[in-house]
């Protein structure tokens, strides 16, 4: 195979083309190594400011390796790839060639780096390849893993290793770094990508037709006058080009913040620098909960870039807008990104990050089935992952969407997928919640899987002998599983039983066995004793009535519930449902008719206090945006703790009754910056962009309202419009910020969004920094708004 014996290899392509717009931060993109004359190179610069120009890992991956791609037994193509200069992308070379854009990856998009066969495609089409020349890398958002094998181990562990190190630079990387990088005076690097492409002649030097040009390609459709008028006052060496400082001098006026500015002198003064004092000034306005003189001064030092001004402690223009631009002057409190909230409540008081047929990566008619959709569904801090079991051959259950066309995979192949991943992002416990479709003997050997393969991860017995009910705390359970199944009654035969209709629960499995043979119907009302003593904490028990039974049901009882049973439960029984939740688990999935895998709203179920809010993780949209949303805070640990009025057993609160309004959110949308083309390839493709805001909570508080669009400019569009919300209550509200490309004759169409609790919301100038469609971060992308919270 050629892959095997790396033969006919063909000669190495020229070095690659620079891409178009994508979704990097500010200083990411160099220019290519052809280029010469007045536009500097900064990408080996960056490699040395990460002290990793020598590194000899991160100078072999600059050469380039030739990895053979894995798809399939039969897919297997020799690939080149190489880390270009900034030390932050990677280019890799296409069969077809396709829009620059296409042709590279970015470290930052990478989720983990696998040595030999770690992943579903390696483990099942690589075993030809020793495990040491094997390399999995796994991206963040939809993008498919890439599997690689190197022509040496030496070579993989190259890859490996380099790209470790710069995953970890980054990661290391403040706010203040960056820019040091990339210090004012030079031309910020992301534009010198552009530059490039817009230099048609390659002379370095810009004539008006090719401003325009670049302006395009950076979202913006420019006035000619206005922007010859500024081409002509940069041209000082009137030859009607630009070359060198004057290149840099037009793009420091087309980058200014002139809103930044004028804040900045409002509290700075004549002098044009804020002084410590003054600084504490602007954060006591800001409403910044540790605003003191220390730790203003300790801004100084962290986001200023002049040495002198930092000795004096003083804050430049420069240095202000580092802070306003940095985590800690995001709207997200960066004290939320830690884990911040009481951990030592029952299991019941929490909102726990939940999957709906875990196993899917596409829709639940014919998609395929993955175990690398477990692994994603960890990265993004799920707790709570579903088996579909069916009987499989030889023996062995399998995992898939019973009666469709979706791919089967062996069910111990997803148990050695949750210990290998279930714990990389989130200490605390994961939710094994089995839909049981098998028979007696395979559900003995899910048993036996769970425990070989799981070992003392899996909790087989109560932790407190004195209180064996009761549900414990994620912090007592941290690093365990826990198995959501059916309990046999303490009174039952050693060999299994079927139970009765009273005890059979579970909705969901009741709903599939209706297209089910008479067989499978009986299968699914059995009950294995050694599946049984697994379920200890999370015994599936129908929800049978919301009203007090003479003896209540104990707190480890789990119900499922379709999402029509839910609403109507929220609907008319409110309050009961709230009471009920705030002692005992409830999980909620999405009807059986949503065959395109679509979600439904989560927030609606949150505000009865449901637990384990199920949603396909692999369909994005809104509600996907808001789940995100909802578990961005807390360390992303997958587990937030639920508002008071949703833990207490007595609580008298009914989402459908709130009260009235005691919470007055003000936001006036002032700016956007770098807005994404929506069209990269396309020339002309600019976004007239509007700014909607939307709060998702209890209905009385659900509401949006949006700007009006600014025409042709996605580059620096202004906005200055203030939107005002009342809300009932506060706690259980979600903000989402969403920008979209108006359209007068179709619908708008989307161009980002970020969500968050708003009880996480910072008030004061804030920035908004953007996501994708599926939760991929669009830096630079950002919204800049001011945010007042009254009540």
């Amino acid at each position: 195979m050629l892959c095997g014996s790396w033969r006919n290899r063909r000669r190495q392509p020229e070095e690659p083309p620079v891409p178009a717009q994508v979704a990097t931060p500010v200083g990411l993109l160099s220019p290519p190594a052809s280029q010469e004359g007045n536009i500097k190179r900064p990408g080996l610069r960056a490699l040395k400011k990460m002290g990793l120009s020598e590194d000899e890992d991160v100078r072999a991956m600059l050469r380039g390796s030739r990895f053979c791609k894995i798809r399939s037994p039969t897919w297997q193509k020799e690939r080149l790839y190489r880390l270009q200069e900034d030390g932050l992308s990677v280019w890799f070379q296409r069969r077809i060639p396709r829009a620059p854009s296409q042709h590279i990856f970015f470290v930052q998009h990478i989720e983990a780096i696998r040595e030999g066969h770690q992943s579903e495609g390696l483990r099942h089409f690589g075993g030809a390849f020793e495990p040491a020349r094997c390399l999995t890398i796994a991206f963040k958002g939809r993008r498919k893993n890439l599997d690689l094998v190197a022509p040496t181990a030496e070579e993989a562990q190259r890859w490996v290793r380099g790209l470790g190190k710069l995953r970890a630079r980054l990661d290391a990387m403040s706010q203040r770094e960056r820019l040091d990088q990339y210090p004012p005076g030079d031309t910020h690097t992301w534009i010198h990508s552009y530059l490039h492409r817009a230099d048609s002649n390659r002379d370095s030097k810009m004539s008006f037709k090719e401003i325009k040009s670049l302006l395009r390609m950076v979202n913006v459709d420019m006035n000619d006058m206005y922007a010859y008028r500024l081409f002509k006052e940069c041209d000082h060496s009137k030859n009607e080009r630009l070359e060198g400082p004057e290149i840099e001098e037009f793009l420091r006026r087309l980058l200014k913040r002139p809103e930044l500015e004028e804040i900045f002198h409002r509290y700075s003064g004549e002098d044009r620098v804020l002084s410590a004092p003054e600084l504490l000034e602007f954060l006591e306005d800001q409403g910044e909960p540790k605003a003191t003189l220390a730790h203003a001064q300790q801004l100084i030092h962290t986001y200023e870039l002049n040495e002198t001004a930092k000795q004096h402690e003083l804050m430049t223009l420069d240095g202000f807008m580092m802070y306003l631009l940095s985590p800690e002057g995001a709207a997200l409190d960066s004290a939320h990104t830690r884990v911040f909230q009481d951990m030592d409540q029952p299991l019941a008081h929490y909102f726990i990050s939940s999957s709906h047929n875990t196993y899917l990566t596409d829709s639940q008619i014919g998609g395929p089935s993955s175990t690398e959709a477990y692994v994603r569904a960890f990265a993004q801090g799920c707790r709570c992952v579903e088996l579909d079991c069916w009987e499989g051959p030889g023996g062995e259950p399998v995992i898939y969407h019973g009666h469709t066309f979706t791919s089967k995979i062996l069910f111990r192949d997803v148990i050695q997928a949750v210990r290998e991943h279930a714990f990389t992002v989130s200490p605390y416990p994961v939710v094994l919640s089995l839909e049981n479709h098998c028979g007696l003997e395979q559900q003995a050997a899910m048993a036996r899987h769970l425990h070989t393969i799981l070992g003392d991860m899996l909790v087989t017995q109560t932790l407190d002998p004195q209180n064996p009910e009761e549900l414990p705390s994620p912090e007592r359970l941290k690093g365990r599983v826990l198995v959501k199944g059916k309990k046999l009654p303490a009174t039952r035969s050693e060999n299994g039983r079927i139970l009765s209709e009273r005890e059979e629960e579970d909705e969901e499995e009741e709903e599939e066995e209706e297209v089910g043979a008479v067989e499978q119907r009986r299968r699914a009302k059995q009950i294995s004793p050694e599946l049984s003593a697994l379920a200890v904490y999370c015994c599936a028990a129908r929800l049978q009535t919301l009203r007090p039974p003479p003896v209540p049901p104990q707190p480890c009882q789990v119900s499922s519930l379709s999402e029509r049973k839910a609403k109507k439960l929220i609907r008319e029984a409110g309050n009961s449902f709230v009471r009920h939740n705030a002692r005992h688990l409830t999980r909620v999935y999405p009807l059986g008719l949503r065959m395109n895998s679509a979600n439904y709203s989560p927030q609606e179920m949150w505000n009865s206090g449901c637990q384990l809010v199920a949603l396909n993780f692999q369909t994005p949209g809104y509600e996907m945006d808001l789940n995100a949303g909802r578990f961005l805070v807390n360390g992303q640990c997958g587990y937030i703790l639920k508002p008071v009025c949703l833990r207490s057993p007595n609580t008298t609160f009914d989402p459908e009754c709130p009260g009235p309004p005691r919470t007055t959110l003000t936001i006036q949308v002032l700016t956007a910056q770098q807005l994404p083309k929506l069209n990269a390839e396309k020339p002309n493709s600019i976004v007239d962009p509007l700014v909607r805001i939307e709060i998702h909570g209890v209905p009385a508080d659900c509401a949006r309202k949006e700007t009006n669009y600014v025409l042709n400019n996605g580059f620096n569009p202004r906005w200055g419009q203030t939107l005002q919300f009342q809300l009932r209550v506060p706690e259980l509200a979600l903000v989402r910020f969403v920008v979209e490309d108006y359209d007068a004759t179709s619908p708008n169409d989307f161009v980002g969004q970020f969500t968050l609790p708003l009880s996480s919301l910072k008030q004061g100038y804030r920035h908004i920094h953007l996501l994708s469609k599926d939760g991929a971060s669009l830096s630079p992308a950002t919204l800049f708004v001011h945010i007042c919270i009254r009540g």
